[in-house]
């Protein structure tokens, strides 16, 4: 070979071994590491691989502790924002009121559930000659805010009023059955005498024309109480059912809107005269009454008229039993004999 040939032949090697420099460099170059486009970054962060879910499935398996130890205290499940409760928040109602019971605005819950709620018994005691009863005019001082009323003041009025709790049916001389609330009804209309009657469920469902007679003839109809539970044995909310349970019959059925109430049996609390006093209503004790309730047992008509009479007094709230058949006797004698005092004979409202 000459050594023309031989130079070739070097440079041709070198350029051959250049280029082929140049075409491992670039290989080389592409091979770096580039940042991944946004889809590629979430697919790869939310899809794990088969191979790491079953190593988190494993994991729970193994850190799932036993159920003793999964059930909490009751302390512990207690919600934080029960200690926000306010100390004035009304505690949850044993019973419920009847729907669309108003529950009155004078005082709230929380007033009416501090009040006190020793039961009082009530009896005026026994007076004479005139004379008002201290026991009834000293608990009107102690209760008359609460809206009860014991006596009435001394103006020389006479009130009478009768408690309906269920209809006797007497028997007159022929044998003959009557109903003694018509017979006190048809004295009052001959005295031109107006009462309080204070009615029950029970009576005023069973004796609706009596109800509707009374109304029609300007007598007053008061409440008392659906049922006839003592009232201060009773939670606030079943005392506002008793009252206004009867209260809304009366009125659907009679359009009749009443305003008195009397306790049954006369037993109180300063919290049952608030509760009634908060439905808007006058809560009606009396400063008369005796042994007359007992159709069975009935005074004779003198010993009635003897005891009604004696007991007279200016501002005097009789309590008469509508079941009495020695009042129902007696009542046209006794109204004579009130005005033969002096004594106006008006309606209680």
């Amino acid at each position: 070979m000459s050594k023309k040939n031989s130079l070739l032949l070097v440079i041709f090697l070198l350029a051959a071994v250049l280029v082929a420099l140049l075409v491992f460099a670039k290989t080389m170059g592409n091979d770096e590491p580039t940042e991944p486009s946004e889809s590629q970054q979430a697919s790869t962060d939310t899809t794990p691989s088969s191979g790491a879910t079953e190593a988190t499935q494993e994991s729970t398996a193994d850190t799932t502790p036993s159920s003793e130890a999964t059930t909490p205290s009751s302390e512990a499940t207690q919600p934080e924002t029960q200690a926000t409760i306010p100390e004035t928040q009304p505690s949850k109602p044993t019973e419920p009121t009847s729907p669309g019971v108003e529950f009155g605005t004078l005082y709230t819950r929380a007033e009416l559930e501090a009040m006190d709620t020793t039961e009082h018994g009530y009896g005026p005691g026994n007076t004479s000659d005139g004379k008002r009863p201290p026991y009834a005019q000293s608990d009107q001082k102690k209760f008359g805010k609460y809206g009860g009323n014991f006596i009435a003041p001394d103006d020389n009025n006479v009130y009478l009023t009768f408690d309906c709790g269920y209809e006797y049916y007497a028997t007159d001389e022929n044998g003959n059955k009557y109903r003694n609330t018509e017979h006190i009804l048809n004295t009052l209309k001959e005295k031109d005498v107006k009462a309080v009657f204070f009615v029950t469920g029970q009576f005023v469902r069973e004796q609706p024309d009596l109800v509707q007679r009374m109304i029609d003839e300007g007598h007053a109809i008061g409440n008392h109480s659906n049922r006839h539970p003592v009232m201060p044995q009773q939670s606030i909310d079943r005392m506002v059912e008793e009252v206004m349970t009867l209260h809304n019959y009366v009125l659907d059925k009679f359009g009749y809107e009443m305003t008195l109430f009397r306790p049954p049996t006369g037993a109180f609390s300063i919290q049952s005269l608030a509760v009634v006093q908060n439905l808007g209503y006058k809560n009606v004790h009396w400063s008369f009454a005796y042994y007359d309730y007992e159709p069975a047992d009935q005074p004779t008509t003198a010993k009635a008229y003897e005891t009604i009479t004696g007991r007279h007094h200016s501002g005097a709230i009789y309590l008469l039993h509508a079941v009495s058949t020695s009042n129902a006797a007696v009542l046209g004698q006794a109204i004579d004999f009130f005005r033969a005092e002096g004594y106006n004979l008006e309606l209680f409202r």
